[in-house]
């Protein structure tokens, strides 16, 4: 006949079901099921958290709802990490996010800009003959893709 486990979590642990505790402890999460560990991660580690708790959920040991309310996540975030679980697996949460293409500075309109700052004009102002925002410029400034003009002193 089997025994029946009690659900004893060890001390200053806090409760996500019945069976299932998390603990952080030295700058380290630790869950348990019962009083054993099963899993830990750095505090700010998100990957391995959206990762193990997805999981948790997926092999049916707790809910969605238990894992936002237990961790204070917002529901559409845990079901969010639950689809990348489902499409990419455990490979989703840990590469890198893939850079997006700016569609509004291409090659060309690079060029165009860059010709712009060259010739001494302001940064509104392109944006506002171009229909870009300042912001755009200015962050094609800051990454390299761009080249201010230095006024000398």
């Amino acid at each position: 006949m089997p025994q029946i486990q009690l659900p004893i979590f060890p001390s200053n642990s806090t409760a996500i079901t019945s069976e299932l505790a998390f603990q952080e402890r030295d700058g380290t999460v630790w869950y348990f099921n019962g009083h054993l560990p099963v899993f830990s991660h750095p505090v700010g580690d998100m990957g391995s958290f959206r990762f193990f708790t997805s999981q948790l959920i997926a092999n049916g040991n707790a809910s969605q709802t238990e894992i936002s309310r237990t961790f204070g996540v917002p529901l559409v975030s845990v079901k969010r990490a639950c689809k990348k679980l489902r499409e990419e697996g455990a490979a989703g949460f840990f590469r890198p996010p893939v850079p997006q293409k700016g569609h509004k500075l291409t090659p060309q309109r690079i060029e165009e800009v860059q010709g712009m700052l060259d010739a001494g004009m302001s940064v509104p102002a392109i944006g506002t003959e171009l229909g870009v925002l300042s912001n755009t410029i200015h962050k094609a400034i800051r990454v390299g893709r761009l080249k201010k003009k230095l006024l000398a002193a």
